[in-house]
């Protein structure tokens, strides 16, 4: 059975054309002349249009805008491109959220995408996501949490998860940040 979101991905793309009736690079030139250029577009026009199914409609959009990690030329170079230019002075909140859900216990899979870090253990917990030139957002997954102080309904900023923390410079990432991923940790 796959586990890694990459396994799962594979897993999709050899049952696609048993599935849907197509291979992945037919869906995705249906996806290109759909006209559509945003990923949320992409799978609306897939799901309403053609039938697919959320998990299928989605995965052609990432290959079609080559917004996941197996598309878009690795790990190093999404993360490389997400702290570049004038996001470069987030790299250090990053890099200290990274040790803190490091350090949260085994299993953590770290997993780039185009505009943001997935943060896993047996289901997504947290994202890293550096959402402006002086702020990078840390997505939270909860199940029954209150916000309360820094901790914040997600609201519009991503619907992947519950809650967010803003944060500003490196040592935003204090005992409380850490001791809320290591609770989203635990719940995932």
């Amino acid at each position: 059975m796959a586990n890694s979101p990459d396994e799962m991905a594979n897993a999709m793309i050899a049952n696609m054309k048993e599935k849907t009736g197509k291979t992945l690079a037919q869906w995705i030139t249906i996806a290109k002349k759909s006209g559509e250029e945003k990923h949320g577009g992409i799978v609306k026009h897939l799901k309403s249009e053609h039938g697919l199914t959320h998990g299928f409609a989605n995965l052609v959009a990432h290959k079609t805008l080559k917004s996941d990690a197996g598309s878009a030329g690795g790990d190093d170079e999404l993360i490389a491109a997400q702290y570049a230019g004038p996001k470069a002075g987030l790299k250090p909140i990053y890099d200290a959220l990274i040790k803190a859900a490091n350090a949260c216990g085994k299993g953590v899979e770290i997993s780039p995408k185009k505009s943001y870090v997935s943060l896993r253990r047996n289901k997504q917990f947290a994202i890293i996501q550096p959402s402006t030139k002086t702020r990078l957002d840390l997505g939270l997954n909860f199940k029954n949490e209150p916000a309360k102080g820094r901790l914040e309904k997600s609201g519009s900023f991503n619907a992947m998860v519950s809650h967010r923390m803003r944060l500003e410079k490196p040592a935003d990432v204090n005992k409380d940040v850490k001791t809320w991923l290591k609770k989203a940790y635990g719940e995932s």
